[in-house]
């Protein structure tokens, strides 16, 4: 039994569908990230673990129970949301015990809760502080506390970083990674940021228009996308899909890149059987930036490399590398490559091509071939 069960579970407001069927497990200690853009589900999903909304069809479980019908206070869960939800008129030493006064935990006990939830986060000097005195990492802070409190079966997440600064999000995105290490927690956290996504969970569920569309390890959806929204979802900058028609050359699957005004063939390996019903029409290649890159950058080790012949039309330095806006095919493409590796705008620039890392995708169902 994990620690969280989703089984086919739906809501609807009428005619209107929300969640259309959900299915999710996570075993004990696991870190479940649900990401998606706004709308698609994700913070109703754990408003309904949370038991803050009703469920219209299938269930849930915690552990070995069924929770459907439980009120949130019975349901062995503590909530960390987007505004921290902290009280004004409480020190931070009250708002982490409130959860614990409530449950009638004895105050020595309590006490020695506090120290240990302050030492664990280092907020052991902002006790006697009220949330209005804080900084928003501050704040952020006491709310895991309040939450870590309660040493709960379960750990809800809704958005807990969005509200703050670019730098502070990183850093207290490192202390939540960190603090699951350390503590073995299980969590849920919503996001809609899939940076976020990739670095803190053990699990990622793609979520769009209430339907999960893929549920996997954050590599295993990196590398292999079920599909042209996860692909294009997951990763920055985002995968680059080129529109190619599909043909066949000694068993295996060959696509024709034009860039620069000449047309170059990319071998891609053995033709499958679901390739192989689309030979002779459209099909989308995908490729991420990093697929992508001059020959310095590129792992040269790897075999079956392949050039292509391209030409500079935007030069985007970010620091450890330079993003090369290309033409393949008619559509833009984005190259990552080593700074002192670009070309000028306008000039010519040779890149190498990965065709062991790229994808095919059917442009009607809009799932990968494999």
């Amino acid at each position: 039994m994990g620690a969280l069960s989703i089984r086919n579970v739906k809501k609807s407001y009428g005619d209107t569908h929300i969640l259309k069927g959900i299915n999710l497990e996570i075993d004990k200690g696991q870190f479940l990230i649900l990401v998606g853009p706004s709308g698609c589900g994700k913070s109703t999903l754990l408003n309904m673990i949370a038991g803050l909304d009703d469920i219209s069809a299938g269930e849930i479980l915690i552990g070995d129970r069924v929770v459907n019908h439980l009120s949130p206070k019975d349901r062995d869960i503590a909530m960390v949301f987007q505004s921290y939800a902290l009280y004004p008129n409480m020190t931070v030493r009250k708002n982490i015990a409130f959860g614990l006064e409530i449950h009638k935990v004895p105050r020595a006990e309590q006490e020695q809760i506090i120290a240990r939830v302050a030492k664990t986060l280092q907020i052991e000097h902002l006790l006697d502080r009220k949330p209005q005195q804080l900084s928003g990492g501050q704040r952020q802070r006491v709310a895991m506390g309040r939450a870590l409190a309660r040493d709960p079966a379960l750990f809800l997440f809704d958005e807990p970083l969005s509200n703050l600064d670019a730098k502070l999000r990183v850093e207290m995105r490192s202390e939540i990674k960190l603090l699951h290490q350390r503590l073995g927690t299980t969590i849920v956290y919503v996001t809609h940021d899939q940076i976020e996504a990739m670095t803190l969970g053990d699990r990622i569920a793609v979520m769009k228009d209430g339907e999960v569309k893929q549920f996997g390890t954050p590599q295993q959806i990196y590398d292999e996308p079920a599909n042209l929204y996860v692909a294009g979802f997951i990763g920055s900058p985002a995968m680059n899909f080129i529109p190619c028609r599909l043909e066949q050359e000694q068993g295996c699957a060959v696509v024709r890149l034009d860039s620069a005004g000449t047309v170059q063939p990319l071998r891609l390996g053995r033709l499958s059987d679901s390739q192989r019903g689309l030979l002779g029409r459209e099909v989308i290649l995908g490729l991420r930036p990093e697929q992508l890159t001059d020959p310095g950058s590129a792992h040269n080790e790897r075999p079956g490399l392949q050039a292509l012949d391209a030409r500079v039309e935007i030069a985007e330095p970010t620091g450890p590398d330079t993003l090369v806006t290309i033409s393949i095919n008619g559509v833009k493409a984005v190259a990552r490559c080593h700074p002192q590796a670009v070309a000028r705008p306008g000039e010519a620039m040779r890149l190498l091509i990965d065709p062991g890392k790229a994808l095919l995708f059917d442009p009607v169902s809009e799932n990968r071939l494999v």
